[in-house]
């Protein structure tokens, strides 16, 4: 039951993040190749192929084996510069993001399986593993690395220059908080039901360890439920922090009773780990690009137009949340024994636009992009939305009564609210309170 219990999807994104995976595949790729010479060297269709020299493939495999090497360690070095400028001008937790970069993996596994390519083809042409079309073959196998490596270098070097950059590091967050969105958007409660108010507990699923809660697995919970004639409903969302013996779910059996080892089955279907993921915590993406905005906001940084980018990016990811699910998500099953609670949208837009409301507070440009993008969203048609938007903005408007001292900035950022009169610190209430 455990090996079921946590989707494939979340597997490869954690194998994404590690650097040794794509080289130890191309690595094997690389062995496959030159065996396969091997193989096809017995195969009797040395007549049909030219002639290869044997001094030709050795001096071409020992070029290869020495830039390789060389190219090689110039990749990781580049490649820890940028994950390094990328952690330190934006935040650490855009760091796995980063490391997911699929063209700097590609390249720097592309000369990693290259180099071992051409020492263990090397290695066999001196022991006499091939012959006259084992030649041929290794000799077409080389070119074809060798050109692969020119390609890969070249595009690979114009996209490091740009990865540990701050613009497209928050590009990445926020095509990462986008697909997590839409999942939401159009799967909602991660593809089971609404909680119900008549939920009948047996049992209360507790967490055996400290961590945040990275992924549910609803599809699985439902099929446990399922065999056992129990339901589940979820109290606690991925993103939450969780310590041993706090809930996770609630169980209602029904007349086979207390299945057998129901709670280590059940553990098995809740990753929890020290780090927040992207892969089901939407909020966890918000509050990645607030801390981008807030560092840019610091006095050190000083840089409110990264802060009012990222608050750009912000609306154009709320206004995924507000648009209609798409027409083939209506189709899916629901996992109608499995209840999740709803996303806060309030949590979700504190997450986004508190922190950034204080620290732009005494900065008119930002304090005014801020009021101007939660306006957008008060007019978003969507009404959780609109509600939390509104009080952020009451919030950020009175942070900026207090904090500015000029007169002509305060009103700027009044008119950027709606031209609505300053909000003292005591009048702030949330709509729905």
């Amino acid at each position: 039951m455990n090996s079921k219990g946590k989707s494939l999807i979340f597997h490869v994104n954690r194998l994404r993040e590690r650097l040794w995976f794509r080289p130890a595949t191309f690595g094997l790729a690389s062995l496959v190749g030159v065996f396969a010479a091997g193989w096809i060297d017995g195969s009797g269709i040395i007549e049909f192929l030219p002639d290869i020299g044997r001094d030709t493939v050795v001096t071409l495999l020992s070029i290869l084996a020495a830039s390789m090497l060389v190219i090689a360690t110039f990749a990781v070095g580049s490649m820890v510069s940028a994950y390094a400028s990328a952690a330190s001008s934006g935040t650490p937790r855009t760091l796995t993001l980063v490391l997911r970069d699929d063209v700097s993996q590609t390249a720097h596994s592309t000369f990693v399986g290259a180099f071992i390519f051409s020492v263990v083809a090397r290695v066999a042409l001196e022991e006499g593993y091939f012959e006259g079309t084992g030649y041929f073959m290794i000799f077409v196998e080389a070119m074809a690395v060798f050109a692969m490596v020119i390609v890969v270098f070249v595009y690979w070097v114009d996209s490091v220059a740009r990865l540990g950059l701050l613009g497209p590091v928050i590009d990445r967050v926020e095509t990462a908080t986008s697909v997590v969105l839409k999942n939401w958007r159009d799967t909602p409660h991660l593809g089971g039901v609404p909680v119900s108010p008549n939920f009948h507990a047996d049992q209360t699923l507790r967490a055996c360890r400290v961590g945040y809660l990275q992924e549910i697995n609803v599809k699985d919970l439902q099929a446990w439920a399922v065999e056992h004639d129990a339901r589940v409903r979820i109290v606690a969302l991925p993103g939450d922090f969780m310590a041993s013996g706090t809930q996770l779910a609630w169980l209602s059996f029904g007349q086979n009773g207390l299945p057998k080892q129901w709670e280590t089955d059940l553990l098995s279907f809740f990753s929890i780990d020290q780090d927040r993921v992207f892969d089901q915590d939407p909020r966890f993406g918000f509050v990645v690009l607030s801390e981008i905005a807030k560092r840019a906001l610091s006095s050190a940084v000083n840089d409110p137009g990264t802060a009012i980018k990222v608050v750009g990016t912000m609306v154009r990811l709320l206004d995924i949340w507000c648009q209609p699910p798409e027409p083939e998500s209506k189709e899916t099953p629901v996992c109608d024994r499995v209840e999740v609670p709803d996303m806060s949208v309030d949590g979700l837009l504190d997450d986004a636009f508190q922190g950034i409301g204080r620290d732009a507070a005494g900065i008119v440009e930002a304090a005014v992009a801020l009021q101007r993008c939660l306006k957008i969203l008060v007019d978003c048609g969507n009404a959780e939305v609109a509600s939390a938007a509104r009080y952020q903005s009451r919030v950020a408007l009175a942070r900026s009564e207090k904090a500015m001292v000029l007169r002509e900035d305060l009103m700027a950022v009044q008119a950027a609210a709606g031209g609505d009169p300053a909000v003292s610190a005591n009048g702030i209430m949330r709509a729905n309170d």
